[in-house]
């Protein structure tokens, strides 16, 4: 039962706020919407559908900051990606709501394991691919990447950053643009098929957008101040917590 306080909405919102920054700036924020929202009574499967509803807003702002990078590439490579984005967020939409919610509560604390790690080594999973490609394992990969984060979006952006340099992509500012396109194109198709399986819980998601939104905006600001290094190792931090505190309660 979700629990209609001044307290939940309060830990909902200054998470969102939070998960906004770290987006901006790291990555993570869905180590703390996910989270809050679970605490705040939402049930997991529920949570997860509401938390990506949540975040998605930053997404078009970052692909929005590439533009310029998406004009240089091949109009065909673009469709091509977005429709394997989009075809791999619907199957794994479909995966999370055909999950037994009992089953998912029991995979969540190992999800959220899977994504701190991610998260963790992301610099050296991208690393790996410098000086080698495998062009080959592009689409296949976008496409079972996309799934992923369809059904879970945690430490989504790390997988796409490893995959597109694994495949040879030596320029950054193009790896950056292409996973947030990609990020945009997948959580749109997976948050409309949770939205219309009524999966989403309405007035926390419209809460949360606000507060992500005008988190993303601060996180902006803040980038340019605060070490990565230091907001890296709190996500860390916060995302050994969570699991932690989500294997208590198995």
């Amino acid at each position: 039962m979700i629990a209609d306080t001044s307290a939940t909405w309060a830990l909902t919102g200054a998470a969102a706020l939070g998960a906004g920054v770290l987006n901006a700036i790291a990555g993570g924020g869905s180590f703390l919407t996910f989270p809050a929202l679970v605490f705040a009574g939402v049930p997991p499967l529920a949570a997860n559908a509401t938390s990506a509803m949540a975040v998605s807003p930053g997404y078009l702002g970052s692909t929005l900051g590439f533009k310029a990078q998406l004009r240089e590439l091949p109009p065909a490579l673009l469709r091509r990606e977005m429709l394997t984005a989009a075809l791999g967020g619907l199957v794994g939409a479909a995966l999370l709501l055909m999950t037994p919610a009992r089953v998912f509560s029991g995979i969540v604390p190992w999800l959220l394991l899977l994504a701190t790690g991610l998260f963790a080594l992301g610099p050296r999973i991208s690393a790996l691919g410098h000086g080698q490609g495998h062009p080959g394992m592009r689409q296949p990969g976008l496409l079972l990447v996309a799934i992923y984060g369809g059904y879970f979006n945690g430490g989504l952006g790390i997988l796409l950053m490893a995959l597109y340099t694994l495949a040879g992509e030596s320029r950054l500012s193009t790896v950056n643009a292409l996973k947030n396109l990609n990020s945009l194109v997948l959580s749109l198709l997976s948050v409309i098929a949770f939205a219309a399986a009524g999966a989403i819980v309405w007035p926390q998601a419209l809460w949360m957008m606000a507060w992500a939104t005008l988190g993303g905006w601060l996180g902006a600001r803040l980038a340019q101040r605060l070490p990565v290094l230091w907001v890296r190792r709190l996500v860390i931090a916060a995302g050994l917590a969570m699991s932690a505190v989500f294997f208590s309660r198995l």
